[in-house]
């Protein structure tokens, strides 16, 4: 058994924004499963934008506030104590529409995932309609599955 208090987890922000993330996974020992803590403040989101985990599936558990999730086709609330699941391949983004706070736990499986994609047409070979997402050590990259296009992302 592992257990571990959120508070002495420390807080690692993304892309210079103050969202405050939380990953457990370490902490816990959890080799299969990714688990992450989220307090997202009224406008900020869980990701940074439209985008799929093709090689995993994602839960999230709205413990306090709201938070509107957004697929292509559709747009919808999810309240407090309620949960949402998207399958692999599922596009969805997110946004604290409330005036409060809102506090999440996201679970993925499996971990890691090596497979995200954004809904991007490949501006090189036009085939594809999802770029994959790459987060390097020298930067973050979008790279066509179809003829292996690589450039920067745009942030």
């Amino acid at each position: 058994m592992e257990k571990v208090d959120i508070d002495d987890v420390e807080p690692a922000f993304m892309d210079g924004s103050d969202l405050d993330r939380r990953g457990l996974s370490d902490h816990l020992g959890t080799d299969d499963l990714a688990i992450n803590y989220y307090a997202i403040e009224p406008g900020e989101s869980l990701s940074g934008g439209m985008h799929a985990h093709f090689d995993q599936e994602e839960v999230f558990y709205v413990v306090e506030g709201e938070v509107t999730f957004q697929t292509p086709e559709e747009e919808f609330v999810v309240g407090e104590h309620e949960v949402v699941r998207f399958a692999p391949g599922d596009f969805q983004t997110s946004v604290n529409d409330g005036d409060e706070d809102a506090v999440v736990i996201a679970l993925g499986a499996p971990t890691p995932s090596e497979d995200i994609r954004v809904p991007m047409e490949c501006r090189e070979c036009g085939e594809s309609e999802t770029l994959q997402f790459l987060m390097t050590e020298d930067g973050q990259y979008l790279r066509c599955p179809e003829c292996d296009n690589q450039f920067e992302a745009p942030v």
